[in-house]
């Protein structure tokens, strides 16, 4: 386990490439609308370029940011703060994937089976898109994986399951096993969807492929804060390498936005750098 300073957090800000950079072009902000075999239809994912990114030949990292849940067919296109964050953090294409449908809104990012294979919409067919679309970094080190509440467990369960993909982890308020809308009741989805029994193999992975796993929640989330200290503990027990911190603060966007910053910073530390 490692805690962040206040002074590693000063310089992480003072130091960030991006942080006099002018706001992203408004028309580059683009909807995309993505065929998927796994959801059985068109889904899409928001896509948000970085300034510059028409005036230059660079490839670029991408964040792949998972919202919330239960959460209706448009949430993807909210999280508005966490643009001029990435902004703050360094040059990198910014990816919100649809993560529900007005008919299914709490798939909580697991395949569930026919047309509903959300896991392998976000984990794979997602990344190949915007491979194919986007001037990207086109390997691990060019993809974090970063979600917020439910989207904080959808970032770490699949992560775990696709470390060959991403090589940054991070979850922001978010829990470590499936739960229902209201946050409070576990999901019987097998021990493949609980990340508390992934740890044990968690530590020769990481050797193998080195990942960067970060996790945070507010003092005062009362729903989520006893188990990330518990998946904390057994992460150290484990050996497995890993950042967490404790924030003052409750289940909210205040919290996330303040932080956000930082946070992406640390992820895009662990990626390459934009190149031609």
């Amino acid at each position: 386990m490692r805690y962040l300073s206040a002074l590693f957090i000063l310089a992480c800000l003072a130091s960030a490439p991006g942080a006099a950079a002018t706001g992203l072009v408004q028309n580059r902000d683009v909807d995309e609308g993505i065929v998927s075999v796994a959801l059985k239809g068109k889904v899409h994912a928001r896509v948000v370029l970085p300034a510059g990114y028409d005036d230059s030949t660079l490839r670029y990292p991408v964040v792949y940011f998972l919202h919330g849940l239960p959460a209706g067919s448009t949430s993807y296109r909210g999280n508005a703060w966490v643009i001029s964050a990435l902004e703050a953090a360094g040059p990198a294409i910014l990816v919100f994937p649809q993560g529900a449908r007005d008919n299914d809104t709490d798939p909580e990012y697991l395949n569930w089976g026919v047309g509903r294979e959300w896991e392998t919409y976000v984990a794979e067919e997602v990344p190949h898109y915007i491979d194919a679309h986007f001037r990207t970094i086109r390997s691990r080190l060019g993809r974090a994986l970063v979600g917020v509440s439910a989207g904080g467990y959808g970032a770490t369960i699949l992560g775990l399951h696709h470390l060959g993909s991403f090589a940054a982890v991070e979850s922001w308020s978010g829990y470590f096993h499936p739960t229902d809308p209201s946050g409070t009741q576990p999901l019987q989805r097998g021990t493949a969807a609980n990340a508390h029994t992934l740890i044990a193999d968690l530590r020769a992975s990481q050797k193998r492929q080195p990942t960067f796993f970060g996790f945070y929640v507010g003092r005062g989330d009362t729903r989520f804060r006893a188990e990330n200290i518990q998946f904390d503990h057994e992460l150290t027990v484990a050996g497995v390498e890993h950042v967490f911190e404790l924030y003052p603060g409750a289940h909210q966007t205040s919290l996330w936005s303040s932080h956000a910053t930082v946070w992406l910073r640390l992820a895009l530390d662990r990626l390459a750098r934009p190149s031609t």
